[in-house]
């Protein structure tokens, strides 16, 4: 499949007549990014099959598969640079463990997808406690949650506490006043209690999806 797409990517490019430092300078990369690319030594990732399918106006799913797809077809996700939720290569972890914000200045890409215009950003989910229900590696919608004074239980959630620790779980009432029960779809994974005072923002999980 990989061999298919560097045929594709190879043909655009020879059609352009440019050198590889000019496509290289085109799409916001190096010349020896390019030549490990189309000599098949480097991953290419839909980010970068999006800039070339900006800087050189060829279909982007024509890129990927070979196939230009209907525009009743439209339904599934798309990656833009112009529209949609910013898509952050940086995982929010299934488990708790430090990492920083997703919310950096400047995502990967937008992505867009029809019933999900209310999610604030994507990015990509690690450990296995929320399986099957999100696995590790999936791309998982957030919409960031401004009061979380009241939230509803058995809906599933991107929490970060005041000392950076983070958790994606699905909510439910603690043992005692003032805390939060996070409960994991795993069964092999035990639930945690925290205090709601230790909550420091609040995501809401939309749906998740697997990688492009």
């Amino acid at each position: 499949m990989n061999d298919d797409i560097i045929g594709r990517i190879k043909e655009i490019f020879e059609k352009t007549g440019l050198s590889q430092n000019d496509i290289a300078s085109r799409i916001g990369t190096s010349q020896s990014a390019i030549s490990a690319m189309l000599n098949g030594s480097r991953k290419i990732s839909v980010g970068t099959l999006a800039k070339i399918s900006d800087a050189f106006n060829v279909d982007l799913d024509w890129l990927k598969t070979g196939e230009v797809r209907g525009e009743e077809e439209e339904t599934s996700p798309q990656v833009s640079y112009t529209e949609g939720a910013p898509y952050y290569d940086v995982d929010f972890l299934l488990g708790f463990d430090e990492i920083g914000s997703p919310d950096r200045e400047n995502p990967d890409y937008l992505i867009r997808m029809p019933g999900y215009e209310k999610v604030t950003l994507w990015c990509n989910a690690s450990g296995h406690s929320m399986e099957p229900e999100i696995s590790n590696g999936d791309i998982v919608a957030l919409q960031r949650i401004e009061d979380f004074s009241f939230l509803p239980y058995g809906d599933v959630y991107g929490i970060i506490t005041t000392n950076g620790m983070r958790t994606i779980k699905r909510l439910g009432r603690g043992s005692r006043e003032g805390y939060y029960n996070l409960i994991p779809t795993n069964k092999d994974y035990d639930e945690q209690e925290i205090p709601i005072r230790m909550i420091a923002m609040v995501y809401r999980v939309m749906g998740a999806m697997k990688p492009f």
